[in-house]
This record gives structure tokens, sequence and C-alpha cells, in this order.
């Protein structure tokens, strides 16, 4: 009796998971997305890196004598470490695999490999980390390549699919939707455009495709929000207009020649736009145009709205650093602006930014041998001002008080400098330099320069 329930159950059960998987509904099959899969998935790749870094040999070794008794040479050992992530394939007849720069930094050797088995060892055309994007190329033998899509034509709500090798598994595919899109200052990258999706993207997806459902490239998968160290359902993808004009430089020109414009921005607000009697509820005002900049030049003021750069419509602050930095020196640009309730249009050139440098021999004897330009650009705000140090001469007098490359110079003799007039100023009134305060990268640097 036992054994005949038991096998009723086991034919009410299948019967059951029969009747709950159709292959079709009133004579229509379910949809799937399978067959968009087989088109795109063999151009997704997964990638793996090398790099070697020396390890260090016993302190024993240190000593000759030790070496000489046990016939012991010194020698030099290396340390290999491997890294994983993914690509995809974006041009077929060249063989350009489109990535992430933190996926290849640093990396001695880069391995590409195929969803047939193929493997190649990558050429890398170009990185750029402010965008966190790196162009492989890899033999173009029989590959397929993606479609790259418009991703200014994404909307909220969009179907979009997530390929790559989370954790090693390779060909893994995720769906979701399109959760947001322009999400900017999460600090991840210097310039943020960023597609959230909810589609699960985990460590090793970095680098692949973000399609829609015709298979079509919309981003490049680079981020998650793990606060729990696992995914939340919060993943974040570059846009592919964004990877393609990056991509385009890198090929065209080996790399990102950013320009400078000369202007700090801020978001344009409901109460702005009402203050100012207008009708526009997106763009960015500007607050600072520094004197003898392209922006200066082309006729922009403090209060001006910006709401587009050509052609595009300009979102907010952040959308309009980021188009900035997708600009090359010499490009020129067209701004459409208002400017006391009225609509007008500027053109300017971006400017190479060592142009507007002050040699630091013009400044102060101590600071010889060194660039400095101030803060002052369009994603710089309030507090942040300061003084950038964009190139020091090795072995100059700037150079052996410790100033680096990149360096931003904030105080001096303890007192606070916003600007290259202040610090002027300065050295004007109390003739010597002996203390610097300065931020380097994310640290606090004293300098003595006594």
């Amino acid at each position: 009796m036992k054994k005949a329930w038991m096998t009723l159950c086991v034919l009410l059960f299948v019967g059951i998971g029969e009747a709950a998987l159709p292959v079709e509904v009133d004579g229509q099959p379910l949809p799937s997305l399978a067959p968009m899969l087989r088109h795109i998935t063999p151009a997704v790749v997964n990638i793996s890196t090398s790099t070697y870094t020396r390890g260090q040999d016993s302190p024993l070794l240190n000593d000759p004598f030790f070496r000489w008794f046990f016939e012991s040479p010194r020698r030099q050992r290396k340390r290999e470490s491997q890294s994983l992530g993914s690509g995809v394939v974006v041009d077929a007849e060249r063989g350009y695999v489109l990535t992430n720069h933190h996926v290849i930094e640093d990396a001695e050797e880069i391995t590409v490999t195929l969803k047939d088995g193929r493997n190649y060892t990558a050429k890398l055309l170009g990185q750029d980390p402010e965008t966190d994007i790196a162009v492989l190329q890899i033999p173009a033998e029989n590959l397929r390549g993606v479609r790259i899509a418009d991703s200014a034509a994404l909307a909220v709500g969009d179907f979009v699919v997530a390929i790559g090798s989370p954790f090693g598994l390779n060909q893994t595919v995720t769906s979701g939707i399109v959760s947001a899109l322009g999400r900017s200052g999460l600090g991840i990258e210097g310039y943020e455009n960023f597609i959230q999706t909810d589609a699960s993207i985990n460590p090793g997806n970095s680098g692949g495709p973000l399609v829609n459902l015709r298979g079509e490239l919309v981003g490049i998968n680079t981020a998650i929000l793990a606060p729990s160290g696992g995914n939340v359902g919060i993943g974040f993808a570059i846009p592919s207009n964004m990877a393609q004009a990056i991509m385009q430089q890198i090929v065209e020109y080996g790399g990102v020649d950013r320009g400078i414009f000369g202007v700090t921005v801020q978001n344009l607000t409901l109460d702005l736009a009402q203050a100012m009697g207008l009708q526009q509820k997106s763009g960015a005002m500007i607050n600072a145009v520094k004197s003898g900049s392209p922006a200066e030049q082309a006729g922009l003021r403090v209060g001006d709205v910006v709401t587009k750069i050509n052609q595009h419509q300009v979102l907010n602050a952040a959308d309009l650093h980021t188009r900035f930095g997708l600009t090359r020196i010499g490009d020129e640009i067209t701004l459409e602006i208002y400017r006391n309730g009225r609509r007008k249009q500027l053109t300017a050139r971006i400017a190479d930014p060592f142009d507007a440098f002050t040699p630091g021999a013009k400044i102060s004897r101590i600071l010889e041998g060194a660039l400095f330009d101030e803060i002052l650009d369009e994603s710089s705000y309030g507090e942040n001002r300061g003084i950038m140090v964009g190139k020091v001469e090795p072995d100059s007098r700037a150079a052996r008080i410790g100033l680096r490359d990149d360096d931003v110079i904030f105080e001096v003799n303890r007192q606070r400098v916003r600007s290259l007039e202040e610090l002027k100023r300065f050295i004007r009134l109390h003739g010597k330099i002996w203390h610097l305060q300065l931020r380097r990268g994310q640290r606090l640097v004293t300098l003595s320069a006594r």
C-alpha cells in the first residue's frame, strides 16, 4: 500500500511538472532569449591576466658569507598573480575587444579566450583609467562581433541582459531591467554616467557586455554596489556611447588626450530655474569662469545655464563634465545657453591644459622646475579649489622639496590658498615658502621647503 501511494505521488508530480512547463500557450511559443544568446555569446570573451611581481628573498641571503657557505647565488624571484574578467568583440574584422581598464591594469600578459575554446595573447591598444575603458586586439580569425546600439535611446524599464564570467564561470547570462540612467557621484571613476541595472553582476563580470533584447551592446559592465560583499541587484555599466567614443580615440590616437574648458558648474535646481524665470528643468549653471580660458573667450559668463553641448541635451553638472571629458584638445564645441531668459549659441575650442600653466620660477625660486595652475574645471567646487601641480622636472628645485605631478597645494606656511593670485600675493607679503600642505590622491601630505 505504501509503495503504491509513493508511485501515485511520483506520477502526480511528473504530471504536474509536465503541465507547468508548456512549450506554447494558445498555439504561441513561449518567449525565450536563447536565439539571441546563440547569436551573440560567441562575441563574449573571458580575459585572464598575468602580473609578475618581485618576491622578497630571505634576509639571510643579504649576508655574502651565508651565500658563499651554502653556495646560494643571490637571485630575484618572480611571483605570478592572475586575475579574471570579461570582454566583448566589437569589431570582428579588426579583432577589437572592449573591456574595463581595471581588468587589465598593470598586466604583463593578457589572454583572451573565446566561447569555442580558442585563446589568444592580446595586444593592448590603449586604456583610459578615467572612464575605466580599455581596448584590446586579437587576430581577426573567424570572430563574431556585436552591434553597438545608441545607449542614449535607453529608457528606465527596458529589459537588458548581462553576460560574462562571474567567479570564473564562463558564459554566465543574467537578465534584468534598466533601473536608472545617468548615475554619477559614486566615486568609482573620474567620468561617471552609469546605466544602473538589477541584472546580476558579480566579480568577473567586469568588462563584459550589457545588451538589449536585440543582442545589441548598450553598456560595459563595470561595478556593483555590494555592502554585504555579494550582489544586491545594483550594478553599473558604462554606456555604449561613452565606451565607443573612448575606443575611437584610443584606436586613432593611442589614448585619450583631454583638454580644458575653464568653468565650474552646478546643477540647475528647480528653485534656481524658478528664480531665473526659466522653463528649463535640466542643465548646468556656470558659477565660475577662468580668466583667459576657452570658456571666457567663447563669451560664457557666471549665471549662464548650459542646456546643450554639440546638440546633446545637458541633464546636470555631472553630465556636462562627462561631455567635456569625451572631447579632445583642439575639438570645437557648440554650446546652447540661457542668459537673462534668452537663448544663445556659443562656440569654443578645447585647449591644451599646459598652455594655461604658470612656470614655478615666476612664483618663487623654490618652485622652479614645476608648472602650476588653479583647480578650476568642470568638476570642482568651493573648498576643493587649490593650486594644481601640472608637471615637475626631475632634479629641479620643486622636485627636491618633494613636489610631484598632480599634487594639489591648498596651504602655504599654514595659510589657505585657493588660487595662483592668492599664492603670488602671499609671496609678495612674506617672501619665502617653508611649509606646504597638499593633497596627493586621497592622502594629505606635508612638505618642508626649508
